[in-house]
C-alpha cells in the first residue's frame, strides 16, 4: 500500500497542508496539494503544491529561491490535513515577509513583526537584548551590561552558575528555576556581545544529536 493511500483528499482532489518552521514552530503558511504535489515533495525533500488559481503544479521557491527543505511531515486524526516542518531559505510570503500570517486579525489589520510569530521565547528575549545593544535606552538593565564591557558581562554569568549550584544542592525547586532563568538571560546577553543568535546554538546542538560523546564507542 503506498503511504499516500492514507491520505483523505477532498471531492477535488486536494488536501491542505500547514507550513511550519521546524524549528521554533512558526505556522509560515498554507497551502494545497494533490496527489502529485505529495509525491513530489516526498521524492524530493522540498515542499511542493498544487495552485487553485492557476491549477498547476508549482514548487515553494523555484523562482524566488526561497525554498522551503522538509524535516517532518505528520498528518492529521482524520487523515485529511498535514503539518509540513521545513526549514525556510528566506520569506515565506510572497509580500516579503516571514509567515504569510503577518495581520492580526481586527478592525485595522494590524500588521505585526516576524518577532511576534515566532514562539521561541529565547529568541524573543535575544532579540529584545540585541535592541538594547543597538538601541540603549536610559535605565535600561541590559544597556547598562554593554556599556560596562564583556567582563561585567562574564561575571554575572558566572556568578548566576553558582547560583544554580546552591539552589540545586538545597533541592529547592522553584529556586532552581529562577536561578536557571537568570543564567539563559545572562548567558544570552554574552551570545549578544559576540553576535551569536540562538539558531547557531540549537544548530551545533542539531549537529550533536544521536551523536555519541566524545569518549564513547571506543
Amino acid at each position: 500500500m503506498n503511504i499516500i493511500d492514507n491520505i483523505k483528499f477532498d471531492n477535488n482532489g486536494l488536501i491542505p497542508a500547514i507550513i511550519q518552521d521546524y524549528k521554533d514552530n512558526t505556522v509560515l503558511m498554507v497551502a494545497f496539494m494533490n496527489k502529485e504535489a505529495v509525491q513530489k515533495t516526498l521524492e524530493t525533500g522540498l515542499t511542493h503544491f498544487w495552485s487553485r488559481s492557476r491549477q498547476k503544479l508549482w514548487q515553494k521557491g523555484e523562482t524566488s529561491g526561497n525554498i522551503q527543505r522538509v524535516k517532518d511531515i505528520f498528518i492529521d486524526c482524520d487523515t485529511d490535513t498535514l503539518l509540513i516542518k521545513v526549514e525556510q531559505k528566506g520569506p515565506a510570503c510572497h509580500t516579503n515577509k516571514r509567515s504569510c500570517f503577518y495581520r492580526r486579525f481586527n478592525s485595522e489589520m494590524q500588521e505585526i513583526e516576524d518577532k511576534e510569530l515566532s514562539s521561541d521565547t529565547l529568541k524573543k528575549v535575544f532579540d529584545i537584548i540585541m535592541d538594547r545593544k543597538a538601541n540603549p535606552k536610559e535605565g535600561s538593565y541590559v544597556a547598562s551590561l554593554f556599556k560596562d564591557g564583556k567582563d561585567k558581562i562574564l561575571k554575572k554569568v558566572s556568578e548566576e552558575a553558582g547560583e544554580v549550584l546552591l539552589a540545586s544542592k538545597d533541592d529547592k525547586r522553584d529556586a532552581i528555576i529562577y536561578e536557571i532563568a537568570d543564567l539563559l538571560f545572562h548567558t544570552l546577553v554574552v551570545m549578544g556581545y559576540h553576535d551569536i543568535a540562538p539558531q547557531e546554538i540549537y544548530d551545533e546542538l542539531e549537529k550533536r544529536f544521536n551523536k555519541p560523546h566524545k569518549g564513547q564507542g571506543k
